[in-house]
């Protein structure tokens, strides 16, 4: 997550922007981007679903150290890269870090501005190639 609050600093996401983003990062070829990090296995969409409660306890656990803050506005909690979250960059290193880095400057570009819906319009347009939908029970995304 630091990587990717880095990369749109100083805009701010919310859980549900993080978590496409946070797909995106992994599976960047599947949207047109720099060659996936992960091996693109059928069914991966599940992912998307899977990683919800760990990217939440994680956003919670940088929080406490100062490498994300929370904001609490009208709009609910959303989530910017804190005071630490550079120092913390500075001390990964390896190649894999480097390729996430560069995906995550990618999906910045690409995707960083659009909001929850715009995301999940996609995700969804997208989401044959995953085998999983990334539609929510209460989503009004395919209402058109």
């Amino acid at each position: 997550m630091i990587f990717i609050l880095m990369s749109v600093y100083p805009r701010s996401l919310d859980l549900q922007q993080l978590l496409f983003l946070d797909y995106a990062a992994i599976y960047s070829g599947d949207l047109g981007g720099p060659e996936s990090l992960h091996t693109p296995v059928p069914l991966r969409g599940a992912e998307y679903t899977t990683r919800r409660a760990i990217i939440e306890q994680g956003l919670y656990l940088m929080s406490m150290r100062r490498f994300v803050d929370v904001k609490y506005g009208e709009s609910g909690i959303e989530y910017h890269a804190g005071e630490n979250a550079s120092a913390m960059l500075g001390i990964i290193g390896g190649s894999y870090s480097m390729k996430l880095q560069e995906r995550c400057n990618w999906i910045a570009e690409q995707l960083g501005g659009k909001s929850a819906v715009d995301l999940q319009r996609l995700f969804t347009h997208e989401g044959h190639r995953w085998g999983a939908e990334f539609v929510s029970p209460t989503s009004d995304a395919n209402e058109e």
